[in-house]
């Protein structure tokens, strides 16, 4: 099917794909410009010179179909000018029905709709628009991981490897189960023969990636699965770090957080949603652990490294969050001490549960409580980044600084931002530094 669309298309033609959303829709957006590239496809980052467009989309929040739906309504223009042109929407937004009808019925311009599961399916329906056919949609839940696809990366050197597709938690403000299907997992000889050819073509940062790494190998039977993978991948000869999200709370095992600390190429970091600092409010968002079962977790790990990396998602203003409930929120931030948190005022989501509960929280009130988060979180921050000042940091270097000229910036093993000064010819490279300064965002050194 790709040499067919390869002789109609030619050697001229170009592809502009853009993703939105969680890094398991980027990794989507790479297999989507593999497939592509096979089909005979250039790629262009100038949506005007494209003669195929695909916009790889994202359905966690309201917003951000709402954003889509501007860009999609703003390429009639581009459709007029060139009538040729092929506009498709994949990804989280186009798996509900509803959105895919919408779109048939309001947007002309677009050929095709294709779900999370179903992008192998894309040459059969770009080979349909090629031929004549006016609209084409599968949205269908497939468990074909589609092991032999090419993925267009877009890094040399920090790579991501989905380990796990699916959702089985539910959590009442979440969409993602309705748009990703339940819980599906990859063997594991699959996603370690991926490693391994990630790490002998020069990959330095494996994020392995999941609606709930935990959990992968449940839908197997199988106990302990992740741990047993990590344990694995970090046999594979080379020099290169493992990293992992998102982890749920409640299937955190000891025996994960064993492996963590027992494997030297697993970052010593995790992060651990709370979501919310108070048992009731976990209740109703239905997340299935306690404030209390998640301190059990953070003490088992703070007492193998007190100093050990923990960072965190929090909703404020989850549906009559009371100011008991927000303070509760507080403690617990103050007694775990990220060094980073990663926080969002809820915003109601049709098709949850949570968006048909009552809430008697005012929007100044959820602002109030945000501001007064961020501010606490900055305090501890710069409290615990001063911890790393005096002692030697390994960082892989991402990119120049956008903020200090002549430096360059990256992670540390701790997911920790550093910048030090030195040259691009560094990124991609491990180095070692010596920190010498912090601030609540980053810390500072010199490469050793």
């Amino acid at each position: 099917m790709l040499d067919r669309i390869k002789n109609i298309i030619g050697d001229s033609k170009y592809a502009y794909v853009r993703s939105f959303g969680c890094q398991l829709n980027i990794s989507d957006g790479e297999k989507i410009k593999g497939l592509l590239k096979n089909a005979g496809y250039n790629f262009t980052d100038d949506e005007t010179k494209a003669d195929l467009i695909i916009l790889n989309t994202c359905a966690v929040r309201e917003n951000a179909e709402d954003r889509v739906f501007g860009i999609v309504g703003s390429m009639k223009k581009l459709k007029e000018i060139k009538p040729s042109l092929i506009i498709g929407i994949s990804g989280c937004m186009t798996a509900q029905e509803h959105i895919a009808e919408k779109i048939k019925k309001s947007y002309p311009q677009v050929d095709f709709v294709v779900g999370t599961s179903a992008i192998s399916s894309i040459p059969k329906l770009l080979l349909d628009c090629l031929n004549g056919r006016k609209f084409g949609v599968d949205i269908a839940e497939y468990d074909d991981f589609s092991e032999v696809t090419e993925q267009v990366r877009e890094s040399k050197f920090k790579a991501s490897v989905p380990i796990m597709f699916g959702c089985n938690n539910f959590c009442t403000y979440c969409i993602v189960p309705y748009v990703r299907g339940r819980e599906r997992s990859r063997r594991q000889e699959d996603i370690i023969a991926e490693v391994e050819s990630l790490v002998q073509n020069g990959y330095r940062e494996i994020m392995l990636l999941g609606q709930n790494v935990n959990s992968y190998g449940n839908d197997f039977g199988e106990i302990n699965a992740f741990p047993a993978l990590l344990r694995e991948l970090n046999k594979i000869e080379g020099d290169f770090i493992i990293r992992f999200m998102s982890s749920h709370p409640k299937d955190a095992s000891r025996e994960l957080i064993d492996t963590i600390f027992e494997c030297g190429k697993v970052a010593k970091h995790l992060h651990l949603p709370l979501q919310s600092g108070s048992s009731d409010v976990l209740n109703r968002m239905n997340r299935r652990y306690t404030a209390e079962k998640y301190l059990e977790i953070v003490d088992y790990i703070r007492n193998k490294d007190p100093e050990f990396s923990l960072t965190t998602d929090l909703i404020v203003g989850f549906p009559n969050e009371s100011d008991d409930d927000f303070q509760a929120t507080l403690d617990i931030i103050k007694r775990v001490k990220y060094d980073n948190i990663y926080s969002f005022i809820y915003s109601k989501r049709s098709g949850t549960k949570a968006a048909e509960m009552s809430d008697f929280t005012s929007d100044e009130v959820k602002s109030q409580r945000m501001r007064k988060l961020l501010e606490v979180q900055r305090e501890i921050s710069s409290e615990n980044y001063r911890r790393f000042i005096g002692k030697k940091m390994r960082v892989l270097v991402d990119d120049v600084s956008k903020k200090r000229e002549g430096f360059v910036t990256g992670k540390s093993n701790e997911f920790i931002i550093v910048e030090f000064e030195g040259d691009k010819s560094l990124i991609g490279q491990f180095v070692d530094v010596k920190i010498t300064d912090a601030m609540n965002w980053a810390v500072v050194g010199r490469k050793i």
